[in-house]
């Protein structure tokens, strides 16, 4: 069976780094990874139809107001906004904002901590970081796609529970009990067979 060609998009604070356990998961899909350009250069190469998208946290939201309708997404540890009722509290968010002007590495470090993630490069683009952190606390996601697939975790730091039980309403879920906010880089191929099965239908 042909397999389609997966578009991958990682989330603030991270970059396309965080699929390497993914993509070796799915040998059999052809992988283009963007890269938003935090610690370098930012990349998106153009991809052909047909294919499949998996964004994960922020890169989620962005795929779904990106995609054609007719591209399946697989949301990881993803929503389609993050701030408002009943998901993160706007204040958090603008406090978040605020610390990171003034100590953008700080918060950065803090941030991956939380989710228990390996420090990030030395070397950091402040404005990208700071433009994505903006979309964190404003934007909510105006288009979708008509198939989506939603992978969590029920030990996620970063989203609270209620956040994580409204996203994407109407779209396929699994949740794994012990996963937190890196399911890509701490369940692989939890998260492969999870999606091979939804793209492979």
């Amino acid at each position: 069976m042909n397999r389609p060609a997966l578009l991958l998009l990682h989330g603030w604070g991270f970059d396309a780094r965080i699929w390497d356990a993914l993509a070796a998961a799915l040998p059999d899909f052809p992988i283009v990874r963007w890269d938003r350009g935090y610690f370098g250069e930012k990349a998106e190469s153009a991809i052909e139809p047909p294919f499949a998208a998996i964004g994960h946290s922020l890169g989620a939201m962005l795929l779904a107001d990106l995609l054609p309708h007719d591209v399946p997404l697989v949301a990881i540890n993803g929503f389609d906004r993050f701030s408002g009722d009943g998901a993160v509290a706007p204040r958090v968010v603008e406090r978040m904002r605020a610390r990171f002007a003034e100590d953008p590495a700080a918060v950065l470090a803090e941030f991956r901590a939380r989710c228990g993630a390996p420090p990030a490069p030395e070397d950091i683009d402040e404005g990208r970081l700071a433009d994505d952190l903006a979309l964190l606390g404003s934007r909510h996601v105006t288009s979708r796609p008509n198939r989506i697939l939603v992978l969590q975790g029920d030990a996620d730091p970063i989203l609270p529970g209620s956040l994580r039980a409204s996203v994407f309403p109407g779209a396929e879920r699994a949740t794994h009990e012990e996963g937190g906010h890196l399911l890509p880089v701490s369940h692989p191929q939890w998260c492969a067979d999870q999606i091979e099965a939804f793209l492979c239908k």
